[in-house]
């Protein structure tokens, strides 16, 4: 990553998703990536804790992308920037749901949704300097009774494969939705009201 003159943060994560709904409030990010390939060292261990609940689960994940993202940037001598991480996942039946691991995983999540309420964690966490501060969203969403053939082919078109809980609500799986409660950009993987709070607390003034 070579870093622009006009960022005002550090986004720890690799979803352009996340990027986007960052500029749509005027905050501009160099993304610095974390390795998240175990075999390969992973920055961040996202395996849950034993009986560990998915609210501090996701916000102990949040906060360890954080501390790592900024580690990163000191190791590469990067200019100083606060630096943003969020973690996303599903809960259903008190399992935290995170992102598929094949295809046919993404098919055996989806058949577990359907027709279903479940609950998607968002939480945030930004830190610069020693200081750490963090924010949760928790949104509901129920999906309508989806037949194996739909769940087939949109796992064919592989939109679910990065996605914790194997959809995207702002892709074809808004189809599969019949109603959502709490924050849009949240189960996006970025709710920009808890995002601006915190950058607020940092002094970056969003929107």
């Amino acid at each position: 990553m070579t870093p622009s003159s006009d960022a005002t943060i550090y986004l720890a994560s690799r979803s352009p998703r996340r990027r986007e709904l960052l500029r749509q409030v005027g905050v501009a990010a160099d993304v610095l990536l974390l390795r998240a390939d175990p075999r390969r060292g992973a920055d961040v261990d996202e395996q849950p804790l034993a009986g560990e609940d998915a609210a501090i689960y996701v916000l102990r994940i949040a906060r360890a992308k954080a501390a790592a993202g900024w580690q990163n940037m000191l190791r590469r001598k990067l200019p100083p920037h606060p630096l943003l991480a969020a973690d996303t996942i599903v809960v259903l039946d008190g399992d935290i749901i995170g992102k598929p691991k094949s295809p046919l995983q993404a098919e055996e999540t989806l058949r577990r949704l359907s027709g279903r309420r479940h609950h998607v964690l968002t939480a945030v966490a930004l830190t610069c300097d020693g200081r750490t501060e963090s924010r949760l969203s928790s949104s509901t969403v129920e999906f309508r009774e989806l037949d194996g053939s739909e769940i087939e082919r949109y796992v064919a078109t592989r939109e679910p494969l990065d996605k914790a809980g194997a959809y995207g609500l702002q892709g074809r799986a808004a189809a599969f939705a019949r109603a959502v409660s709490g924050s849009p950009s949240g189960i996006v993987g970025l709710p920009l009201f808890e995002t601006a709070l915190l950058l607020r607390e940092f002094g970056i003034v969003a929107v």
